[in-house]
């Protein structure tokens, strides 16, 4: 005898590492507030299953290569984006067809679909399947704001950027300068906001927004973010506070780090990581080599394989400079970070601000150094650095007398204890929104009983074609 299910949610995250990660950690809450999951996921970049024994997972192709490789320029990660609703649409349909049919027989029946925002794809499929979908929008209310304004913003004349307005703010967004929300320099205008067009317009179609960000954080932005897309709005994050650190990272963490932490003084190492994506000039390299070294402090620094290019990994680096910084370093291909910024040697992120990374940081109390490459870093950083004013931003070129008066200030001068001060009541906040009544909390119930109301509509036995 089948046993009647509490109602099912199937989850479709876009396989780049800082997509991955809070799709799963939101798989994570809904399954424990009684859903059963289902991941679709594509075969590139795809998580592993024997992490997450709890979940069902569905690979479907996506016409790339097994050592296809992310390029780390915009321009370039948007005709990814691109290429990927174009290919998955498909085999996409025909998964999630099967998995609304197997739920019905199994009598637990699948109450919506959540996608990544950048599925964009996804929302047809869903209306033709008569299957409500939920967007995850993996950065936060204030970059999605300026994401969704860039057809007004190129009207108004502000982008392409001028150099002579760069410094100065934007009316409708006094928080960021010009420059803040160049989000990337578009080769193909048209192209790109296109894309942009698409991406808000089957936002807008959907049945609500999840956002990995809390009111606390964001409540100004709340208001604009309803006038813009008037539908249900979660914001229920931060999803890695609800458990332990996650396991879906795609690249093996070095815990070695974790130890030579344990030996370092309280609030003492400057953690080094610029995201899976990102990469630098060798010249650049060196520099913050060179800087780091020169600033006489403890540092963890992450030198992903690719970060460099044309770089198998640190054999660039000058002769003699591992042994010149000796025990005061310890350099890892890539690193637990939730349990390093967690870590109380921990005082100091040096990071590309993208959102994950951002907010980490702030749940841990860790002042930041803010170095943003394209897309939503440059407005989490102008964030960090202007508005929470818990960060120094690297803004102009990265030279190792900048970096490290970067460091002085944020680990020796008085100006780096008040930014501790401030970024702890930001922890503060963050803990309470968490707390029963707080406004996660809240927003959570709320989007626990959107869902479960999808299920009892769900249980009329909706048909599906699955041909």
């Amino acid at each position: 005898m089948k046993l009647k299910g509490r109602g099912s949610v199937i989850l479709f995250p876009l396989p780049f590492q800082g997509h991955i990660n809070p799709m799963l950690q939101l798989a994570n809450i809904l399954h424990e507030r009684g859903f059963s999951i289902s991941i679709i996921h594509t075969r590139f970049n795809s998580p592993n299953p024997l992490n997450y024994p709890l979940f069902r997972f569905y690979p479907i192709p996506d016409g790339l290569s097994e050592n296809h490789v992310i390029s780390s320029d915009p321009n370039r990660i948007v005709a990814f984006v691109k290429f990927l609703n174009s290919n998955c649409q498909t085999p996409f349909r025909v998964c999630l067809a099967k998995l609304i049919s197997t739920s019905l027989e199994d009598e637990d029946p699948t109450a919506c679909l959540v996608t990544d925002a950048l599925w964009y794809s996804t929302q047809a499929v869903a209306d033709d399947l008569k299957l409500p979908r939920i967007v995850l929008r993996t950065s936060n209310v204030s970059s999605f704001i300026v994401l969704s304004s860039m057809s007004l913003l190129f009207e108004k004349g502000y982008l392409p950027l001028q150099d002579s307005v760069v410094e100065m703010e934007v009316p409708e967004l006094p928080q960021f300068r010009f420059k803040d929300i160049a989000m990337l320099e578009a080769s193909d205008r048209e192209s790109f906001l296109q894309f942009i067009e698409i991406l808000v317009q089957e936002t807008k179609a959907s049945s609500g927004i999840i956002l990995n960000s809390c009111e606390d954080l964001e409540q100004e932005f709340l208001s604009k973010l309803s006038l813009l897309f008037p539908i249900p709005v979660f914001l229920i994050g931060p999803f890695h506070k609800y458990f332990p650190a996650s396991s879906s990272s795609l690249l093996p963490q070095d815990r070695t780090c974790i130890s030579w932490l344990d030996k370092q003084q309280p609030n003492s190492v400057i953690y080094v990581s610029f995201g899976s994506v990102a990469a630098i000039e060798e010249a650049d390299f060196l520099e913050v080599a060179w800087g780091l070294a020169n600033s006489m402090q403890p540092f963890l620094w992450v030198v992903r394989p690719g970060l460099v290019q044309g770089s198998e990994w640190l054999e660039i680096l000058p002769n003699g400079y591992l042994e010149m910084v000796g025990e005061r370093t310890h350099i890892v291909k890539w690193a637990p970070q939730q349990e390093v910024l967690a870590h109380p040697s921990t005082g100091a992120f040096w990071t590309h601000c993208g959102w994950n990374s951002t907010l980490e940081s702030l749940c841990e109390g860790v002042p930041m150094i803010c170095q943003p490459s394209f897309g939503d870093q440059k407005t989490d950083s102008r964030f960090v650095s202007h508005v929470w004013r818990v960060g120094v931003h690297l803004e102009f070129k990265i030279e190792r007398g900048e970096i490290e008066r970067a460091i002085r200030r944020l680990m020796v001068e008085p100006e780096g204890q008040e930014m501790r001060e401030r970024i702890k009541l930001i922890k503060d906040k963050i803990n309470l929104c968490l707390k029963p009544g707080g406004s996660s909390y809240k927003s959570l119930d709320n989007l626990r009983v959107c869902v479960g109301t999808e299920i009892v509509t769900a249980r009329g036995a909706r048909k599906v074609d699955t041909s």
